[in-house]
């Protein structure tokens, strides 16, 4: 079994939904570790996704290379970071 580890999120961040339900922006998953596409972006396959931005507007973490994209880039990043396939992060956060 892997140790625990510390993952820092924004308190006012929505609460992790349940596996295979609609991302809410919780963060976790970009937090815990780069998507192929964070991992170009952020030069790292490990440790939180240098990509991962919180939106005040929103109050949620964003996905700052898809938001940062011209339009025609979009729909292929949206493709690649599996962007409206459910939650795919099998983590699950212990307040503290």
């Amino acid at each position: 079994m892997a140790a625990p580890r510390v993952i820092h999120l924004r308190a006012d961040a929505p609460p992790k939904p349940a596996f295979g339900a609609a991302c809410n922006g919780c963060g976790l998953c970009c937090a815990a570790e780069p998507c192929p596409v964070g991992m170009l972006l952020s030069l790292k396959a490990r440790g939180a996704c240098r990509m991962l931005r919180w939106s005040s507007d929103e109050t949620r973490y964003v996905c700052g290379a898809l938001r940062g994209a011209p339009a025609p880039l979009r729909p292929l990043l949206k493709r690649w970071i599996a962007a409206g396939q459910g939650c795919d992060c099998a983590l699950e956060p212990v307040p503290h």
